[in-house]
């Protein structure tokens, strides 16, 4: 007797099996990588909304929104400079109809003006959402805080990150 057999032998099915792991092991740390640029393009973005609100203020004002104006958390400093969490309704509605107020690991935006009102620095903590040590130019760590003073990014992403 012949034996007609119309299917897929066990090792036939393990090597499809043992080949759809190995793609799925190389495409989920890009996932991931992806996921993680993606918020910071968010912050990044959404640091420049909030800094073209505080330039139109600063127009009309002829100064930054005062830091007295902002709720502070507990008195964080960044290099010296004293840090508050919110810009509350100086800039909103009039200036940006919603200010972002979050970042993209769901951090609070951080917003430092000087007394005097003529510089300030907007600050996204990165993914550990704690502020590090200042450093300036480009990073590739997720960690690193992405700052943005007085019209420029002076801490940001590029290249390949950690």
């Amino acid at each position: 007797m012949k034996r007609n057999s119309k299917g897929f032998t066990l090792i036939e099915l393990l090597i499809v099996v043992a080949i759809i792991g190995i793609i799925v092991a190389i495409a989920i740390p890009n996932l991931l990588n992806a996921i993680q640029r993606a918020k910071q393009r968010r912050s990044m973005g959404d640091e420049r909304s909030i800094a073209t609100a505080i330039e139109a203020y600063g127009v009309d004002y002829n100064r930054y929104p005062p830091a007295a104006g902002f709720s502070l958390p507990s008195g964080m400093t960044y290099g010296g400079n004293l840090i508050s969490a919110s810009l509350g309704n100086l800039v909103s509605p009039t200036y940006i109809k919603v200010c972002p107020e979050k970042d993209g690991w769901n951090s609070w935006f951080l917003v430092s003006v000087n007394p005097l009102g003529q510089d300030y620095l907007l600050i996204s903590t990165g993914k550990n959402g704690s502020l590090d040590t200042p450093t300036y130019g480009p990073t590739t760590d997720f960690n690193a805080d992405i700052v943005f003073s007085n019209g420029v990014f002076v801490n940001y992403p590029e290249g390949v990150q950690n």
